[in-house]
């Protein structure tokens, strides 16, 4: 049986043909599609575990904030009226008529009313406070409350924010929380860049269609289609390239962070991380940064037409620079402002005010980092010494120092400014200044150049250079003990003297004026820093006692006991003189100088340090007695010009010069502040300068520009009035001729009966 084929026509041929081929594309088709949703989805795996780590771990390296000292006001605080003013200016208070919001305040001649704003301090969250703050000649005489005018025992300001120590990125910032943000800023950033924000799942697709018919039809790019997500994945993980495959990603990356974090949690990220500017080497991350590097205050405290320029700047920073570019800037502004009055966000009144008001810009001359080499360079290494050398590489810490902005701003202008003069005659001339807080023992200012913002060589603590007469008061301390036998009255031997050494060389110490007086009291050789009556005093109560004193007082470097020692022959700096005068001043009770007070975690908790201690070094009654002595040399000694320039303020302080006028050297100290400074030559030339004409010129400059508040004469136990006979020194009794009164030390105070003269044959009965 034969069987019929039958023929196939061509176009069945050919639609067999193209069955197969449609096949094998079909099946190539969904081979590859499987490979590509193989690839994406392991992609998207891969980007899902990025984001995470980056979202849910730590999202920035904060850098460290530094902040200065925070003042404390109480009754009898040794702060003026005019400083709380500066220091309120400073930390960009407003001066109103009458206070209606925190960061304002408002002022009489003697009282301050002030809201406070909220701040983090080393012991504890401080709320929001409005108090009144009374002045007398002595400084707060008191601190209300406003509410219900209760007396506060402390009052503090939140710290000045001196610095970030930033990561090798370059990014800084400060975190503000969706919380602490000001709602319009929010509500501006949606409609000026995504308003469909709560709607889209990470991607518009309506908004990139659109945005690509109005770029072509412009024909060049002047719409966006990206969502704030997509921003935020492009500014978190990706570069600012411009390709497909970069916005695919970014895309991507966008779904998936949709996906996993709510709204609110991206858009706080969106407003810590948006790049806001460029301040020098710094890129300005954030609003809350921006807040303080545009206008100089916390993001809190903006005006409507701020908030409005800080989301209008979000375009192009560099474009939109408010310095460079007013009207532009101004003018995107008043767009962001108009959006917000069509959205029913202001009311036409808020929008005029709005639009009529300027951008209200901080002065871009005054810096928002402080330039303080010398004193950042301490602070660093005592970090390094209490907490250790990692600290500074955690994220988030808060590092609180004992910098006195006022204090600072005080002795830069003081260099510069008597520098002008002091150069004409020497251009080689150098200082080193260090100011320590009298009540806390902690660093309040430090200048390490003539130029203070030079980040070099720090004489302020590096020097080491004869400290000449600064010695002396350490000379008499240790000779003012109580039950010694000498007091401020005892005549000491001012005549030549030669002094022998174990290698039989000798040493024939003289007076400044190379004259003697025979003798003279001990009072007048310390105010009139005579050297010959020094040494004599020192060799009566043995170097050795005089080394352990200033050893004790807070020099730690090693000392060579030989006669020369008291009159200086001892290198060191302006730190550590300023560390024993600390002593001096704060009734002789040593503290080691410090930086630092406290340091948080990225959690706000103190980390754990040992504390710095304390011990009595000179006895208060001693100290009590130096005291008095270094106010005569303020008043009629050595230093009575500076005594001169500011009559009826009571001021201790001691000059200082070595040998061929080397170096000059003053150390003294007010109410508030102790002082040490240096000027020289860094090859140890000659300068023509003594301490009164060199280093005493920048201290008084310095009180020019701080005003000092008077030292208290404070009774101290053990301490009485005395009389003393003005030509042997002997204690004599109040009504006798020819006396002085001095204080003295209550053990030794014996005066003479009968003012030293033999007793009547009538008094000897009356005395039985």
């Amino acid at each position: 049986m034969t069987t019929k084929t039958t023929k196939k026509t061509p176009a069945q041929r050919q639609t067999k043909r193209s069955r197969g081929l449609f096949g094998r594309i079909w099946s190539l088709t969904w081979k590859l599609a499987l490979v590509v949703l193989a690839v994406v989805t392991f992609y998207s795996i891969y980007l899902d575990q990025v984001i995470a780590r980056k979202f849910e771990g730590q999202k920035w390296h904060l850098p460290a904030q530094v902040f200065s000292r925070s003042m404390a006001l109480y009754p009898g605080a040794a702060v003026s009226h005019p400083q709380l003013m500066a220091e309120l200016k400073l930390l960009g208070y407003r001066k109103v008529a009458n206070p209606r919001q925190v960061g304002e305040f408002s002022a009489s001649s003697t009282r301050i009313e002030l809201w406070r704003r909220p701040f983090l301090h080393p012991e504890g969250d401080q709320a929001e406070q409005r108090v009144m703050i009374s002045f007398d000649s002595d400084g707060v005489s008191s601190v209300a409350r406003m509410e219900d005018k209760r007396q506060l025992a402390v009052f503090h300001l939140e710290p000045v924010l001196l610095d970030r120590i930033i990561a090798g990125d370059g990014e800084d910032r400060l975190f503000v929380p969706t919380d602490e943000m000001p709602k319009l800023i929010v509500q501006a950033l949606l409609l000026v860049e995504d308003r469909s924000f709560y709607e889209h799942h990470g991607v518009n697709p309506f908004a990139i269609v659109r945005a690509a018919v109005v770029n072509l039809s412009a024909g060049r790019t002047v719409q966006g289609g990206s969502t704030l997500t997509q921003q935020l994945a492009k500014n978190f993980f990706l570069s600012s390239e411009r390709s497909l495959l970069r916005k695919v990603r970014e895309a991507l990356m966008a779904v998936i962070i949709d996906f996993r974090y709510s709204k609110d949690e991206i858009l706080e990220a969106y407003l810590n991380e948006v790049y806001m500017g460029q301040d020098k080497s710094r890129a300005v991350h954030g609003m809350g940064l921006a807040s303080q590097f545009y206008f100089g205050r916390p993001i809190g405290e903006l005006t409507t037409a701020q908030q409005a320029f800080l989301v209008a700047a979000i375009k192009g920073p560099s474009y939109y620079n408010p310095w460079k570019y007013p009207e532009r800037s101004q003018e995107r502004r008043d767009l962001v402002l108009r959006l917000l009055m069509e959205a029913g966000e202001l009311n036409t009144a808020q929008y005029k005010v709005a639009v009529e008001s300027p951008l209200g810009l901080r002065n871009q001359n005054k810096p928002v980092h402080q330039k303080l080499p010398a004193f950042y360079a301490l602070v660093k290494q005592e970090l390094v010494e209490r907490y250790g050398d990692a600290l500074l590489k955690q994220s988030g810490v808060k590092i609180y120092t004992t910098l006195d902005p006022m204090a600072q701003e005080a002795a830069e202008k003081a260099v510069t400014q008597t520098f002008k003069s002091l150069d004409k005659g020497n251009k080689s001339l150098q200082i080193g200044m260090v100011v320590t807080d009298k009540y806390t023992g902690g660093i309040a200012a430090m200048v390490g150049d003539k130029t203070p913002g030079f980040d070099g060589f720090n004489r302020a603590v590096e020097i080491r250079r004869p400290i000449g007469s600064l010695i002396k008061p350490f000379v008499y301390a240790t000779a003012l003990t109580p039950n010694s036998k000498f007091t401020l009255a005892t005549p000491l031997k001012d005549q030549p003297i030669t002094l022998k050494n174990e290698q039989g060389k000798t040493w024939s110490p003289q007076n400044f004026d190379k004259s003697f007086s025979g003798q003279v009291p001990l009072l007048t050789a310390l105010k009139k820093s005579m050297n010959v009556p020094t040494v004599n005093l020192g060799i009566a109560v043995g170097v050795g006692a005089v080394a352990t004193t200033l050893a004790k007082s807070g020099w730690e470097e090693p000392l060579n006991e030989y006669p020369s020692m008291l009159l200086g022959a001892v290198n060191g700096s302006p730190l550590m003189v300023a560390q024993v005068y600390q002593t001096l001043a704060d009734n002789g009770t040593y503290r080691k100088l410090t930086t630092v007070t406290a340091v948080l975690d990225s959690h706000n908790e103190p980390l754990p340090v040992t504390r710095l201690a304390k011990e009595q070094a000179i006895a208060p009654e001693t100290d009590f007695l130096v005291q008095y002595a270094m106010q005569q040399v303020v008043r009629s000694g050595t230093a009575v010009r500076l005594g001169n320039a500011f009559p009826g303020v009571a001021l201790a302080g001691k000059t200082g010069t070595s040998n061929d006028s080397r170096d000059s050297w003053f150390a003294g100290f007010d109410e508030r502040n102790v002082a040490a400074i240096w000027v020289g030559r860094d090859d140890n030339g000659k300068t023509s300068l003594y301490g009164s004409s060199g280093a005493m010129a920048v201290y008084q400059s310095f009180l020019n520009e701080r005003p000092p508040i008077g030292l208290r004469s404070i009774p101290v136990p053990g301490v009485v009035q005395g009389y003393f006979d003005r030509d042997t020194g002997i204690a004599k009794e109040a009504g006798c001729s020819q006396v002085i009164a001095l204080p003295a030390l209550k053990g030794t105070y014996n005066p003479a009966v009968n003012c030293g003269e033999p007793l009547q044959w009538w008094q000897k009965i009356l005395g039985q």
